[in-house]
């Protein structure tokens, strides 16, 4: 068997992603302000075992235990999220002070470490607050995010060269508020669909404000992409439009200034398309300086008796969470998001597995499933690379097991095991693995 090493672009980011609530605990100190989050778990049937990210990993007081796995993984990049009501509790008005001196370290304490800190500012806690005056179905939260991302700007932005304003805004509008598995718990499609508007508005004025405070920074959005298979012919129409309704219904307007016509039409004409503004996608469609994206899983499918897409189930590995696991279809999708949306710097910003980690007998975390995760992943993304796309950076999720929203604790995703009854974190196999391609900038791929 011979081998091959895969060299990567010069300047290449390798980094890990965490979100404030899945990981920050400290839920109610030093001023920080109820999210829907706290509010959502604390409610009775929400998360699995009755768990919330009251403690998580309890980050917010041992992030410079954090940052040291953070170097210790040789990574030169590390994206988290701030939490809105950490730095403003009601949402808007009075500032944190406290909260924003915590993000003000870890930025600082990044840096120090020659680690470039990639900031997102929504990764779904909505300030309780806001929620109170309406949350997203309140066009006028659309204002809020930006005024409150005017104060991150201000706090950080002479230290953060790369912004991500929303993280998975169609995930907010599927789990939050089509199928009601994730905060605020809505499912109405109707619902869903104008929560999704104000979203992607709340997003291009938060880059429109950051173009004004922070000139030469770059900003993006971050959505989770799936990539959706034909298995036959007969089924590409079908698969097409499931493409349309889960990727072009939230990515469009931000890409190209429009919502795909066909679902618009058949939206108002249900009564589901959500009510507009003029100028609004024009607001929505501001030039990015990169696309942000999430991957975890692809999807084989064929067309039904009333010509829907159905999904085909296919014999291949799974995650813990019965994902199956298909490394191909990320460059697929690489190819496929640049053929259609035009070629643009693109950093993979959330790819990951959970499998069942327990620590061994000497005392180590043997996650070999997640090793081979990484290598058919990351060499994936290095063929998409030779294929034209200009992928820039690759994001593992997560850094450490932590609080996987509806599932709680049971899904382990990290690359360092969280013991949650002690708080201590071991560096998994897949952790020393991904610093080792970190460190040289390279895939050994065994041909």
């Amino acid at each position: 068997m011979s081998k091959k090493t895969s060299r990567f672009p010069q300047g290449f980011l390798w980094g890990v992603a965490t979100s404030a609530y899945q990981i920050e605990g400290a839920w109610n100190e030093d001023g920080k302000g109820e999210s829907i989050w706290d509010r959502f778990c604390h409610t009775p049937g929400r998360i699995a075992n009755g768990e919330t990210g009251d403690v998580a990993c309890d980050h917010y007081h041992r992030w410079q235990e954090d940052g040291e796995l953070i170097a210790a993984l040789h990574l030169n990049a590390y994206r988290f999220s701030i939490s809105w009501p950490r730095v403003l509790p009601e949402g808007r008005g009075t500032p944190n002070p406290k909260g924003l001196a915590f993000y003000d370290r870890l930025v600082d304490a990044l840096l120090a470490k020659g680690v470039a800190p990639v900031v997102t500012l929504y990764h779904w806690d909505l300030p309780q607050a806001v929620q109170d005056a309406g949350g997203w179905l309140n066009r006028r939260t659309a204002d809020w995010f930006a005024e409150y991302a005017e104060l991150v700007y201000r706090t950080l932005g002479d230290r953060v060269r790369l912004w991500i304003t929303i993280n998975e805004p169609n995930v907010v509008w599927s789990c939050g508020y089509l199928l009601g598995e994730h905060a605020p718990g809505v499912k109405d499609r109707a619902t869903a669909n104008q929560a999704l508007h104000h979203i992607l508005l709340a997003h291009g004025k938060a880059v429109e404000a950051g173009r004004a405070a922070l000139p030469g920074t770059e900003f993006g959005i971050a959505p989770n992409i799936e990539h959706f298979y034909a298995v036959t012919e007969e089924a590409r129409e079908a698969v097409e439009r499931k493409r349309l309704q889960e990727v072009a219904w939230h990515l469009e307007p931000v890409l190209l200034g429009k919502y795909p016509e066909e679902l618009w039409q058949e939206y108002e004409l249900m009564g589901l398309a959500p009510l507009t503004r003029p100028g609004d996608l024009e607001r929505i469609h501001q030039p990015l300086d990169f696309l942000a994206i999430n991957f975890y899983f692809s999807g084989f499918y064929d067309r039904d008796g009333r010509g829907r897409a159905v999904e085909v189930s296919r014999p291949m590995p799974r995650t813990g969470l019965g994902w199956p696991i298909y490394p191909k279809a990320l460059r697929d999708m690489l190819i496929d998001v640049t053929a259609r949306y035009g070629r643009r710097p693109i950093y993979i910003t959330e790819n990951g597995a959970a499998f069942d980690d327990v620590i061994g007998p000497d005392g180590g975390v043997h996650d070999p499933e997640r090793v081979e995760y990484l290598r058919g992943h990351i060499n994936a993304v290095h063929e998409a690379i030779e294929a034209g796309v200009d992928v820039r950076g690759y994001f593992v999720w997560t850094l450490m097991d932590n609080f996987e929203w509806a599932r709680g604790y049971k899904p382990r995703f990290g690359l360092v095991y969280t013991d949650y009854a002690t708080g201590r974190r071991i560096i998994k196999d897949s952790g020393r693995y991904y610093a080792e391609v970190a460190r040289t900038n390279g895939l050994v791929v065994c041909l």
